[in-house]
């Protein structure tokens, strides 16, 4: 196999979520220089990278919707982590959809209420960033990406 690593996986979500995390992470730094350049250059490049990134976390909301019934945790660990994963990262996508469609009306970055379109972009990756905690806590302290040990294992702090 191309990829052997994949043989390991539950379900192939973990394939696309660490490129939304990085695009959308980048847009923000790149929209808060911009704006502290002034540069609309740097403006432009936010703008695309955020919509790449917004794009990227639709396929990752979608992968992990699907994957979600099959994941292999303890109760203890679904109620604890996975349901807020769920919630933070639908809310992280509502947030990037929201910013897209934003700076789409006033491409590449909004004119208007700029300082509350930053304000937007750096709750989404805080938002952003907790839910990947969860995602990342599943992963390695419970196994929920792959069979490298026995399951469930149950929910501690």
């Amino acid at each position: 196999m191309a990829m052997p690593g994949v043989e390991h996986l539950q379900n192939v979500h973990p394939l696309f979520v660490h490129y939304p995390i990085a695009l959308l992470a980048a847009a923000t730094l790149f929209y808060v220089v911009a704006w502290l350049a002034r540069s609309e250059r740097l403006a432009f490049a936010a703008y695309v990278t955020l919509l790449a990134g917004t794009a990227g976390g639709a396929l990752a909301v979608a992968t992990g919707l699907y994957a979600e019934g099959g994941v292999m945790v303890s109760r203890s660990v679904r109620a604890a982590l996975l349901e807020r994963h769920e919630t933070l990262m639908l809310t992280t996508a509502s947030l990037a959809l929201v910013a897209s469609i934003w700076a789409s009306m006033q491409r590449p970055f909004p004119r208007r209420l700029r300082p509350l379109f930053i304000v937007l972009l750096l709750a989404m990756i805080g938002v952003l960033f907790k839910g990947a905690d969860d995602g990342g806590r599943m992963v390695y302290d419970y196994n929920a990406g792959g069979s490298a040990c026995g399951q469930p294992i149950d929910f501690t702090k």
